[in-house]
């Protein structure tokens, strides 16, 4: 496949954050050949959002039976809790050929289950693990990939301006790294919250963060602290997905998966609470935490 697409040749399953910053990346002369469904739109209170959104992108909203017949490439940008679904549903409709570039941070696992569904569908999949977040970057944010299709993928991929780089062909290399970096990444914004919430309440925060400081002089805190519940606030509830595959991905490997579950339940306890970041202040997102908690 070549940077010289006809048609409505890529599409998307899925058009939430990360396939919306795509789209806007490429812009309106790759946009106007890209279709998406997403499962919102068979929701009459969600459809006109998802729709209004993908159209100001230059992406034509389209059921899933007609995005798979007309695409060659379809980037899979769903939730965790649905990303094996998704490829099952479209297995038996999609073109044999088709590039399915699973961008879903999932554990190998869950990745290889997508792809034997693929598999058996004549489709070429592509473990691609995002290793960043999409925003400011858009398109151009570090991608990972590898399986069986990333060999046809990384010319496509690059045709679109993005920055991916192949590991291998085995499905579950590229997963395996985003699912362990997340361990850390995510498991320490959790250790963040637990910290200076603790600190907050008991009115000790000043002497915490003081100390920290002494030791890690490095680390802006208050910043950092900050911008980790910002994180949890808005995105929580998608982290947690993410840190149970984590979490999956750590058990397969025959070791204790403790801290990484403890980390998605701090992420789903915190972002079920639906609360605005609002400005840049430590203090006031943890007392807003604290105070709904």
């Amino acid at each position: 496949m070549s940077s010289n697409l006809t048609g409505r040749d890529i599409g998307f399953a899925g058009f939430g954050e990360a396939a919306s910053a795509f789209a806007r990346g490429w812009g309106g002369e790759v946009c106007t050949r890209v279709a998406a469904y997403d499962l919102k739109l068979e929701d009459p209170a969600q459809a006109a959002e998802v729709s209004t959104r993908a159209e100001g992108f230059s992406v034509a909203p389209a059921p899933r039976a007609e995005v798979l017949r007309q695409a060659r490439a379809v980037f899979c940008l769903v939730t965790a809790d649905e990303a094996a679904k998704a490829a099952e549903e479209a297995a038996p409709l999609i073109v044999q050929g088709t590039l399915w570039l699973d961008g879903n941070s999932v554990a190998p696992e869950t990745k290889a289950r997508a792809a034997r569904a693929l598999g058996q569908a004549g489709a070429d999949y592509v473990d691609m693990a995002i290793m960043a977040p999409v925003h400011p970057r858009l398109h151009k944010v570090p991608l990972l990939i590898s399986g069986p299709g990333a060999a046809r993928a990384l010319p496509l991929l690059e045709s679109l301006g993005m920055e991916a780089r192949m590991i291998d062909d085995r499905v579950g290399s590229a997963s395996a790294i985003k699912m362990i970096r997340s361990v850390m990444i995510k498991g320490t914004e959790a250790l963040f919250a637990e910290c200076l919430l603790a600190a907050r309440r008991a009115g000790v925060e000043g002497e915490v963060i003081g100390s920290l400081a002494a030791s890690n002089p490095e680390t802006d805190w208050p910043r950092r602290g900050a911008y980790n519940l910002e994180r949890m606030m808005v995105h929580g509830g998608r982290r947690a997905a993410e840190m149970r595959e984590v979490a999956k991905t750590v058990a397969g490997l025959g070791l204790s998966p403790g801290l990484s579950s403890a980390a998605a339940d701090w992420q789903a306890r915190i972002g079920a609470l639906g609360l605005e970041p609002g400005a840049e202040d430590l203090a006031a997102r943890l007392d807003a935490v604290l105070a709904a908690l």
